[in-house]
């Protein structure tokens, strides 16, 4: 699983919002963010990077160089 936890959310919803494959939803019953589809995860780390209190861990063992491109 790439994504390893997610730590600390403060449900702010950045990092739902910026997962493109919706790898990432929010639990109504607790309104924090939760890991719901890790198998459809294509390590683009743009959850980790949107999250405004580092609250996601990405596995250094499957992990791909992040790219970022140039505006």
């Amino acid at each position: 699983m790439p994504i390893e936890q997610i730590s600390g959310c403060i449900a702010c919803k950045a990092c739902i919002e910026s997962c493109p494959t919706d790898v990432i939803q929010l639990d109504k019953r607790t309104n924090k963010a939760v890991i719901a589809y890790p198998e459809d995860c294509q390590i683009c780390h743009l959850c980790r990077l949107n999250c405004p209190v580092g609250a996601i861990t990405i596995s250094p063992d499957k992990t791909i160089p992040v790219m970022v491109s140039w505006r």
